[in-house]
């Protein structure tokens, strides 16, 4: 039953939900300088774990897509390759100036500068680059955001993937991935 956008959730996915919010594994998926901040994030001083969050090998382990770092056609091709082998529910999280709008990359011929062209982007981290602070409160507000229901990147994907996929072949030609919802 919809209730103007937001879908009214059975206590089933309330409840995953309210557990899916207190453990979240990322994918790391760190293309340039963006990648310096993340060991001190996840070592002693901030310890990211304490608060349910770690970085996982694969992307079948993973509920979000950390992209650090900018992002060049061939890149662009692997994140799609990573986003799409992962299990829903599924996040996106672009991190520093890079990849939310291409930084001082912008103006290059082999740079994509808007990620969420592409993939829905669910949370930006701004900066160049952002500081470990930045990243744990980007992932706490991550983890509210998906106990309380607000974040449907993932869901926005499969109802625009056409016009997703035409952007996506537009940049980087065809993407194979066997996965039900494309056939």
């Amino acid at each position: 039953m919809a209730i103007g956008d937001k879908v009214e959730l059975s206590s089933w996915e309330k409840l995953g939900n309210f557990f899916r919010g207190r453990s979240v594994w990322m994918m790391w998926y760190c293309t340039g300088c963006g990648a310096i901040e993340m060991p001190p994030t996840m070592t002693s001083r901030f310890d990211m774990e304490r608060l349910g969050m770690g970085p996982m090998a694969t992307p079948r382990q993973a509920d979000i897509l950390l992209v650090t770092g900018y992002l060049s056609v061939k890149t662009l091709r692997r994140v799609i390759y990573s986003y799409e082998q992962m299990q829903d529910p599924k996040y996106i999280i672009a991190f520093g100036a890079c990849a939310v709008n291409g930084g001082i990359y912008f103006d290059s011929y082999s740079t994509i500068n808007k990620l969420d062209d592409y993939l829905p982007v669910d949370m930006y981290i701004a900066g160049c680059m952002p500081r470990p602070e930045a990243i744990m409160n980007a992932f706490n507000d991550l983890q509210e955001k998906i106990r309380n229901n607000e974040v449907d990147g993932w869901k926005r994907y499969k109802k625009n993937y056409d016009q997703y996929k035409k952007n996506q072949l537009k940049a980087v030609g065809e993407v194979y991935v066997h996965d039900e919802f494309h056939e």
